[in-house]
């Protein structure tokens, strides 16, 4: 079919052989690439209850249709695997330069399984691999690796010396429970473990080069689309707003709503928040606009510390998530100590969200002597210390190395813990927007905000927060686009530029498949239906869908909360649209085979 491939890349690095599949015209048309392909293909190949840390765990690369076409939004790729985090499915996504590389391999998919016997790099191009030792690039952070695979890559490779490569940090080499897949220094496939996916493979890094072009059914109409959209795009608000301060300008919308999370999930607003807003960061950095491959929206903020003892520090970010996490949870009320801790996972490649939730969740532990281990909020120094303990699993760092679920039942802390099947909330709060409870509740990875973005339509007014009945209908309606647009692998931010008008001409210039706005929800639905059957067979119960207890028992300092009642409705009417049983099974309708 146009847009792909048809051609899947199956690597055993147990024995260093690989092989190449073919995938069949009728599995692209019923799943597209993407969420859809990968789904299909964890459901075929992982065992059912495999270890996630086991040889038997695929981890698996892939691209959509637009991947490699011009189409704005269109530079990212997503890893699919089961999380050691939750237990259940794992899809992460990550933006940069990679994706366009990954496209010029020649395949839709890369899916690795088995351990190397010692540590590997691989380097993946035009129907072929070369495995590399790793012994040399072991223990390295994340900004060295790269340096280091990219140069040996253009060294081999002095005709064609470019490469995008992705590597994991010393996080995911010991098998922290939250540890990422890195590329491009700052850009995270972020969530759900896929680091230490990758590190219980031995694979330290991976290289993609090659010259290979997919065949698109239309080149005309895709310029055409997206000379339109860049000129649309000019007038936009959302896509100004986030030209000028990116996603820190949120620091200011939700604790003007309440619902901006601090202290450990104890408060709605922080007083000290002006320090760590997007005025803070563009006052006391040098900030410049820093966009992905193929994107005019330039959310990125690269931001060098101007003064102090981090003057010089630069990153890219910090995003929302991040200042949420550190300067919300752990209320570090200074920019600048924000992007030194944001440095220091990028550096060790951990997930911020979890990182920072683990902190003032061990922060509580101390405070309530529980465990024997000083640290407060605010203190820069004593957190900075304990993510590093993390990454090399020391002391404390050790038992939140697991995870919240680990830590939790360790210090008997269970009631406590904020968490949606082993993964910790980003920042907005369900006892003000009640949507984003049933968006965390019902995400296939866990707690996640980006799987329907539901916080837009609530803190915009299109849909009252507080209304709880009819509230699941509205919300699968945006669920249904944003995993059609995971099928595709488009950036989220470009969610209002791209309704289903837009993702039809998208489909039919790359595939030439002509779909409707109901094709193309029966095609997200099947998606979603698989990742919970995927869900179900690892052992997921109803009981995973819900909120944690301190969420309908512990109201804000607003009053606002959610009740189980609330939660409830919302579920079951969420079952209902999706047509699952009232434990939220999908009807009994197999995939096909590979």
């Amino acid at each position: 079919m146009k847009g792909f491939f048809n051609q899947i890349l199956i690597i055993n690095v147990s024995d260093q052989s690989y092989h190449v599949d073919p995938v069949d015209d009728s599995i692209l048309e019923k799943y597209l690439g993407g969420k859809g392909l990968s789904t299909y293909l964890l459901l075929d190949h992982n065992p059912p209850g495999v270890d996630p840390l086991s040889p038997e765990n695929r981890l698996i690369f892939a691209t959509g249709p637009a991947s490699g076409t011009a189409i704005w939004g269109s530079c990212r790729y997503g890893i699919y695997t089961k999380s050691p985090q939750t237990g259940f499915y794992s899809e992460s996504y990550s933006g940069g330069t990679v994706a366009d590389y990954m496209a010029r391999t020649g395949f839709d998919a890369v899916m690795i399984y088995g351990t190397s016997e010692n540590p590997v790099w691989l380097e993946i191009f035009e129907e072929r691999v070369r495995f590399h030792s790793a012994k040399d690039l072991w223990g390295l952070d994340t900004y060295q690796t790269e340096d280091r695979v990219k140069n040996l890559v253009a060294e081999e490779n002095s005709d064609h010396p470019r490469s995008g490569v992705v590597v994991i940090g010393p996080a995911g080499e010991n098998g922290v429970a939250f540890s990422v897949v890195e590329n491009d220094y700052w850009r995270s496939a972020g969530r759900t473990g896929t680091g230490a996916v990758m590190g219980s493979k031995h694979i330290k890094a991976i290289a993609f080069r090659g010259s290979k072009k997919k065949e698109v059914a239309d080149e005309k109409a895709i310029s055409g689309f997206a000379k339109e959209i860049a000129k649309r795009g000019k007038d936009d608000a959302g896509v100004n707003a986030f030209k000028a301060i990116g996603t820190t300008g949120m620091v200011s919308v939700l604790n003007h709503a309440g619902c901006f999370p601090n202290r450990y999930w104890h408060k709605g607003t922080f007083e000290n928040w002006e320090n760590i807003s997007a005025e803070a960061l563009h006052e006391r950095c040098e900030v410049k606009p820093h966009a992905c491959l193929k994107c005019f929206i330039a959310c990125g903020r690269l931001s060098t510390v101007k003064e102090g003892r981090h003057a010089g520090l630069k990153i890219e970010g910090p995003e929302y998530e991040t200042i949420y996490a550190f300067g919300g949870l752990c209320e570090v009320a200074n920019i600048e100590e924000i992007v030194y801790l944001n440095d220091i996972c990028d550096r060790l490649g951990m997930d911020t969200i979890s990182a920072g939730n683990l902190v003032a969740f061990a922060i509580e532990a101390s405070r309530q002597g529980k465990i024997d281990f000083k640290i407060d909020y605010g203190q820069v120094d004593a957190i900075a210390g304990l993510l590093k303990d993390m990454a090399r699993r020391r002391g404390t760092g050790e038992i939140l190395a697991g995870g919240i679920k680990a830590a939790a039942k360790e210090w008997g802390m269970e009631d406590q813990a904020i968490h949606i099947k082993g993964l910790e909330p980003p920042g907005y709060d369900p006892r003000v927007l009640k949507g984003m409870g049933l968006a965390y509740g019902t995400s296939d990875r866990g707690a996640c905000h980006l799987r329907a973005t539901f916080y837009k339509p609530e803190l915009t007014g299109m849909i009252d927060p507080d209304q709880i009945k009819g509230k699941a209908a509205v919300f699968i309606e945006w669920e249904d686009r944003l995993t059609f647009i995971d099928t595709l692998i488009l950036c989220r931010f470009y969610r209002d530029l791209y309704q289903w008008e837009e993702l039809s001409t998208i489909v039919e210039g790359t595939t030439g498949l002509k779909l409707s706005a109901d094709d193309m929800r029966s095609i997200a639905t099947s998606v979603t239906d698989n990742t919970r059957r995927f869900n179900i067979r690892e052992g997921l119960q109803i009981e995973d869908d819900r909120l944690p207890k301190r969420f309908h028992t512990e109201a804000l300092e607003s009053g606002n909360i959610i009740t189980q009642d609330d939660m409830e409705i919302m579920l079951m009417e969420y079952y209902k649209s999706r047509g699952w049983d009232e434990k939220g099974t999908p009807p009994n309708d197999a995939p096909l085979r590979f």
